[in-house]
């Protein structure tokens, strides 16, 4: 098998495993093949199969278990929002660090989207736009799902909604509108710079209200 070189190596690494998990019929408390067998199977270095194991392990999806191996785990949909909470209590700057870390993510997820983007999701946009009610708390939510969707990205999106709603559980935002269109209008002209720009002012103070 040879992995595609325009995606990162890492990412298609977790989607064969993905597929051999689903190929074999795993289930929780299986066994994985090590980190060597993994590599030589996917045709991958074996520092991107590391780098997507520790990924899955982070997310809770498999663990570890010393002299063992490696194992699938029961899924925890809230293990991120864990790490998340004890982070809470021992850093003061949280909200700063949880701010700019989504806007990173949401960035990438733009730029990863940008070339996949059709038709029926600008729709989609189109019709968020019209439905919008200010004070909305799930208007940023359905709008970069929609983007996240497009760019099939679903470790990027899950790490992502986690942050995402953990942070609404501290503050509400408000946003303006007027900078989402201009974000779709930037995601037509496949505009990175513009992307970049405006994916900054969606957490500038004077269009964003924090209660």
């Amino acid at each position: 098998m040879t992995m595609p070189s325009k995606s990162k190596v890492y990412e298609e690494v977790l989607k064969e495993i993905r597929r051999y998990i689903e190929f074999e019929g795993l289930s929780p408390g299986d066994k994985l093949p090590s980190e060597r067998e993994l590599a030589e199977q996917l045709n991958a270095g074996r520092s991107s199969v590391r780098e997507a194991l520790r990924a899955m392990e982070l997310l809770g999806l498999i663990e570890t278990r010393r002299g063992e191996g490696t194992f699938l785990s029961s899924y925890r949909p809230y293990h991120m929002v864990e790490i998340l909470s004890a982070f809470i209590l021992q850093e003061s700057k949280t909200r700063e660090n949880l701010k700019a870390t989504k806007q990173i993510i949401e960035k990438e997820a733009a730029k990863i989207a940008m070339e996949q983007l059709e038709t029926k999701d600008f729709e989609e946009f189109k019709k968020l736009i019209q439905s919008f009610e200010k004070g909305s708390e799930t208007f940023h939510y359905d709008f970069f799902t929609v983007l996240f969707e497009a760019g099939e990205n679903q470790l990027l999106q899950k790490i992502w909604r986690l942050m995402e709603e953990f942070s609404r559980t501290f503050h509400k935002p408000v946003y303006n509108i007027e900078l989402y269109k201009s974000y779709i209008e930037a995601l037509k002209e496949k505009n990175e710079q513009k992307i970049e720009e405006l994916s900054s002012q969606f957490y500038d103070e004077e269009n964003v209200e924090i209660s």
